[in-house]
């Protein structure tokens, strides 16, 4: 007998009949002899019906009360999916996330785990009961409300799964495993049997969307046996673990990208020690993260240089470089938009030079200028239009021999949550 830990994303339960479906994979698992805790998303587009909602009524809602307010989606599906079970004859119970233990930082919107106390999972467990808990929120010492922010529902997951020694953690999506790329654009991507935490790290910052970072990093931490597959059939899916072998001839494990990318650059800064420590130190006292930084050349003592930022952060970092004007002139601030950062990603690249150079060609053979690039061991991102998206990524996938004669199938809506 196993314990497993077994997420369903919106698009798994977005509705009364997909709810049963996974009610009844549910006991599948149970009827091989297995113990099951279960972390669910809100049904389908609940989160965002209520955020719409809520900006009907205000179009700057308070922060605390978003949270206590968007709660209510994963409470929805915890207790509907535990109704879903009891009806083909599981004893199923549902709990909360601060029922379930998550205790939080007393930061709204985005709030970071700082403990788990699942005896309440535990002893249900004991009980013979299938545990079924809402991801996404948790709640601070002094009983405030809190959520987890996007792909938190994941992140519920797999701190659940390290916090009750789970044997596997399984990540149910409308795909059946991790794909070398968006299967929506390349409908030949191919399934990867197996991918590092290192690798897939990368995939999920840089914009992969089927899992999301602190959910990998937690993984990571914790030596958490991580498996996406999914909900819509039984095929095998894709492990997350430490270390992979190596498929030859495979440089590149896959490519993604993020079309929330947004570039500022400040112009005619002087070029002395503290200036960039000002702005970004600035930046970072704002809660704003920064990703690729460049700077050019000096002229006469003065400087240049660009960053790259959220979309949605993008007025407010213009708010802060005005703010910090007087004590750092420069002589122009410029933002632009309809970008996207492109990236590809294979512990291979380690050792083979001139992978670089070939995603350069391709993008350049696509008409497409390169705006800003970045790079580490195992990543190469480049941030380019977004215009010609679609065909970069097809053309970068073909020269990296990742195309297959397998039709990619995709179960539903994807599923951020």
């Amino acid at each position: 007998m196993a314990l497993y830990v077994m997420k369903f994303g919106g698009s798994s339960v977005g509705d009364t009949e997909r709810m049963k479906r996974v009610a009844k994979r549910i006991a599948e698992k149970q009827d091989e002899g297995h113990q099951c805790v279960v972390v669910v998303s809100a049904m389908g587009d609940t989160t965002d019906d209520l955020i719409d909602q809520a900006k009907l009524l205000n179009d700057q809602p308070p922060i605390r009360e978003m949270d206590m307010l968007m709660t209510n989606g994963e409470q929805i599906s915890i207790a509907m999916l535990s109704i879903a079970l009891h009806a083909i004859g599981r004893k199923a119970v549902s709990y909360t996330g601060w029922q379930a233990g998550f205790r939080t930082e007393a930061v709204f919107g985005k709030a970071r785990i700082t403990d788990i106390r699942p005896e309440k999972v535990r002893k249900s467990l004991e009980e013979g009961a299938i545990v079924v808990v809402a991801g996404f929120q948790g709640m601070t010492e002094d009983g405030e409300i809190t959520t987890f922010g996007r792909g938190g529902s994941d992140t519920t997951a797999v701190a659940l799964a390290a916090a009750i020694e789970a044997d596997v953690c399984e990540i149910y999506t409308d795909v059946d495993g991790i794909y070398s790329t968006d299967p929506r654009i390349v409908k030949c991507a191919r399934k990867l049997n197996e991918i590092s935490y290192d690798e897939m790290l990368e995939l999920a910052n840089l914009g992969a969307a089927v899992l999301h970072p602190r959910a990998v990093e937690y993984a990571k931490h914790h030596n958490v046996c991580l498996v996406v597959r999914s909900s819509f059939n039984h095929n095998e899916g894709t492990v997350v673990k430490e270390e992979v072998s190596m498929e030859q001839g495979v440089v590149v494990s896959g490519i993604a990208y993020d079309k929330n990318v947004a570039r500022i650059s400040i112009l005619g800064v002087s070029h002395e020690p503290g200036v960039l420590a000002k702005v970004f130190g600035s930046l970072a006292a704002a809660q704003i993260d920064v990703d690729i930084i460049v700077q050019s050349g000096v002229l006469e003592g003065k400087a240049d240089f660009s960053f790259t930022v959220a979309l949605s952060d993008r007025e407010r970092a213009l708010g802060v470089i005005e703010n910090i004007r007087e004590s750092l002139p420069f002589r122009d601030v410029t933002s632009e938009d309809n970008l996207v950062k492109i990236s590809i990603v294979g512990a291979g690249m380690v050792s083979h030079p001139g992978v670089a150079a070939q995603m350069f060609d391709v993008i350049s053979k696509q008409g497409v200028n390169i705006k800003m690039v970045s790079t580490s061991e195992i990543k190469v991102s480049c941030v380019i239009d977004g215009a010609k998206l679609q065909e970069v990524i097809k053309a970068l996938h073909t020269a990296y021999k990742l195309d297959t004669e397998e039709q990619v199938f995709v179960g539903g809506p994807q599923d951020r949550r």
